[in-house]
């Protein structure tokens, strides 16, 4: 059942009581930074307070896994206009323990959508349209191959001003703890801050 009604019942006594209040501030990121994370559940409000974020203080852009999987995709799109037209001036990819993307596979997606009613001639469209499902829909091997491939993207762009530092790290959705992957200020020394936090 759906929670719309619920939803909208909530949001009219929430803007009646004028509770936004304590969420006014601005479209600019005060911390100047942008963050990629994932979706996951778990990390809605446990990632802002690991990473000391408040509300107003960056902008934070979420996905399955924290992939960034295209570069012309609409997260490394989110990612340029944070930088050219919102000020951020530092980019966190920051993925997480016990990923659901972490091994994920194309087939089983896909006889997922074939038991909830996908019909197996539209799955063959979307194939012939050109999109590479195998690919698309799988995830990766460990949640350090995701983070460190999304970072390459976004720092290998050639859109992407020089300069920008893009960080690599790893959050653990228990405890908030990160690990940090790859220091952006020291792009040269990719994969010592993983051996750093493994100390």
């Amino acid at each position: 059942m759906s929670r719309l009604y619920e939803i909208m019942e909530h949001n009219r006594r929430f803007v009646a009581s004028r509770a936004y209040e304590a969420y006014r501030t601005t479209k600019i990121p005060e911390k100047k930074m942008v963050v990629i994370t994932c979706m996951d559940t778990r990390l809605i409000e446990l990632l802002p307070k690991a990473m000391n974020l408040k509300n107003g203080d960056a902008k934070i852009v979420r996905n399955a896994g924290a992939l960034v999987s295209h570069p012309y995709g609409s997260v490394m799109r989110s990612v340029l206009v944070a930088v050219y037209q919102l000020g951020a001036r530092e980019v966190y990819v920051v993925g997480h323990r016990d990923c659901g993307m972490t091994g994920l596979r194309a087939e089983a997606v896909l006889e997922r959508a074939r038991a909830l009613g996908v019909a197996e001639e539209t799955i063959e469209a979307v194939a012939r349209a050109g999109v590479q499902l195998d690919t698309w829909l799988t995830g990766f091997c460990s949640v350090e191959e995701g983070v460190t491939a999304s970072v390459r993207m976004v720092r290998e762009h050639p859109l992407l001003p020089p300069g920008v530092p893009v960080h690599g790290l790893i959050i653990d959705p228990e405890t908030g703890k990160l690990d940090l992957l790859i220091d952006g200020n020291n792009p040269g020394n990719e994969g010592a801050g993983d051996r750093q936090s493994q100390e």
